[in-house]
């Protein structure tokens, strides 16, 4: 996955997170939407990280493809 294809992950992402956020405002929402938005924002959190590592990478000179995107639980744990 290039820079390019990971930035519309992200926004495909954001995209649908926004859409349930709109969705639980104009009701109590249910736990499958909890659930959801709970998995999108691991799936961001990664794929951010993943962002991160590929420029820092190529920052450094070396190739930004041989990024590995880390364990959800991994990303979840960094402090901000």
């Amino acid at each position: 996955m290039d820079e390019q294809d990971l930035l519309e992950r992200i926004q495909s992402l954001v995209e649908e997170e926004h859409r349930l956020r709109d969705a639980a405002g104009s009701d109590d929402g249910d736990g499958d939407s909890t659930a959801r938005l709970a998995h999108l924002e691991a799936q961001l959190d990664q794929c951010w990280d993943l962002l991160r590592q590929r420029r820092a990478k190529r920052d450094a000179g070396e190739n930004p493809d041989s990024a590995e995107p880390r364990p959800i639980s991994e990303v979840e744990g960094y402090r901000q």
